[in-house]
């Protein structure tokens, strides 16, 4: 059976933090493919400010760097908000017998039953998420404690054992409006920036 990882973001821009944690995911679950998400729409956030085929394409610069990483535009093309159970359903149909693990982070694990459809998501796929600073599974709220506690006993919920790389996207950004580059950006995605004059403006 197949095991994929499902990870997305805004990736505005992506760097060395993200290609960390998704390799670290594909490590420690023993993960044939990650498949990278660039949002295109979501309800949750505000809108990213630069163009969805901008990120898609910085994207897939830097997953050429590990044969493990592939690059979906499955939230990019959808034309109405993405919900990540509509895109976990997406995959589920493309993928009927692989085991897939959606990749959050422990600040959104702490909010997942706020979701759309969250309890039906939760049974399309298992969770894996990426530790925050200052949120731990202590700190879940009632509505998912009994969740919590069927899914840890089945293995359905994995806690990253490798620590984040303290790297922001906003902090990138204000870098490079300012001229500066940034080593926690892989060079062929800082080239294709470059080539764009993408982030040139100062506000983040």
């Amino acid at each position: 059976m197949p095991r994929i990882g499902l990870f997305g973001g805004t990736f505005d821009p992506i760097h060395n933090g993200h290609l960390h944690i998704a390799r670290s995911f594909a490590d420690e679950l023993d993960l044939e493919s990650v498949i990278l998400l660039p949002a295109g729409d979501p309800y949750h956030k505000t809108t990213p400010r630069t163009a969805a085929h901008h990120r898609l394409a910085m994207a897939e610069i830097a997953a050429q760097a590990d044969s493990r990483l592939a690059v979906s535009d499955c939230d990019i093309v959808r034309q109405s908000a993405t919900y990540t159970h509509d895109t976990v359903q997406i995959f589920r149909q493309h993928f009927p017998a692989a085991e897939l693990w959606l990749l959050i982070g422990m600040d959104s694990l702490l909010q997942l039953h706020t979701w759309h459809r969250w309890q039906n998501l939760v049974r399309q796929c298992r969770i894996a998420t990426a530790p925050r600073p200052g949120s731990s599974l202590a700190q879940a709220p009632a509505q998912l404690q009994t969740w919590l506690a069927e899914t840890l006993p089945q293995g359905r919920l994995h806690i990253l054992q490798a620590a984040p790389l303290p790297i922001s996207s906003s902090q990138i950004r204000q870098q490079l409006a300012t001229g500066h580059t940034s080593p926690d950006i892989p060079p062929a995605v800082l080239g294709y920036i470059r080539q764009h004059q993408l982030y040139c403006h100062t506000g983040v």
